[in-house]
C-alpha cells in the first residue's frame, strides 16, 4: 500500500489553487492538501510544530507579503523543513528565475500551465519522482 501523501501549497490565487487541489484528488484521493494565501501564513503554518511536515512543498514566486522566493530562503534556513523538497509553481518563464531558484534549494521550477488538464501530468511525475531537497551551502 502506498503511503499517503501531504502536499503543501502556498498560492494567493484562489482559482490556482482549487485547480491543483482537483488535480491532486484526481490522481489519489487520499491526498491530504494544506493551503496557505501567501509566503508569511505559509511560513507560520510550517514552522507551527504541531502541524504535520508536508512530503512537497509548492510555492507561487509571486505572492503578497512575503515572496516565494524569501519563503524558500526561510524553509532552507529551517532545520526541521530544509529537506522537504520545495518546487516553485508559477507563471513566471523567466529562466533566470529558475536557475537563482534551483541554487538557493528548490528541486525543480514548474511553470504554471495554461491548460488546466496539465496540472494532473505535472503533479503525476512530482509524485512519482524521488526528489531530495537540496541543501543550501
Amino acid at each position: 500500500m502506498r503511503k499517503k501523501i501531504t502536499l503543501f501549497l502556498a498560492d494567493d490565487d484562489e482559482d490556482d489553487k482549487k485547480l491543483f487541489i482537483e488535480s491532486a484528488k484526481q490522481i489519489d484521493k487520499q491526498i491530504k492538501i494544506f493551503t496557505a494565501s501567501d509566503g508569511q501564513e505559509a511560513l507560520s503554518i510550517l514552522k507551527d510544530k504541531r502541524n504535520p511536515l508536508p512530503d512537497y512543498i509548492f510555492l507561487d514566486l509571486r505572492m503578497p507579503r512575503i515572496s516565494g522566493k524569501q519563503c524558500l530562503e526561510e524553509i532552507m534556513k529551517d532545520k526541521r523543513l530544509q529537506h522537504i523538497p520545495v518546487f516553485i509553481y508559477t507563471t513566471s518563464r523567466e529562466v533566470m528565475d529558475s536557475i537563482n531558484l534551483k541554487e538557493n534549494g528548490a528541486v525543480h521550477f514548474i511553470s504554471k500551465p495554461a491548460n488546466p488538464a496539465e496540472i494532473y501530468y505535472i503533479l503525476s511525475a512530482v509524485l512519482n519522482e524521488k526528489w531530495h531537497a537540496v541543501k543550501s551551502h
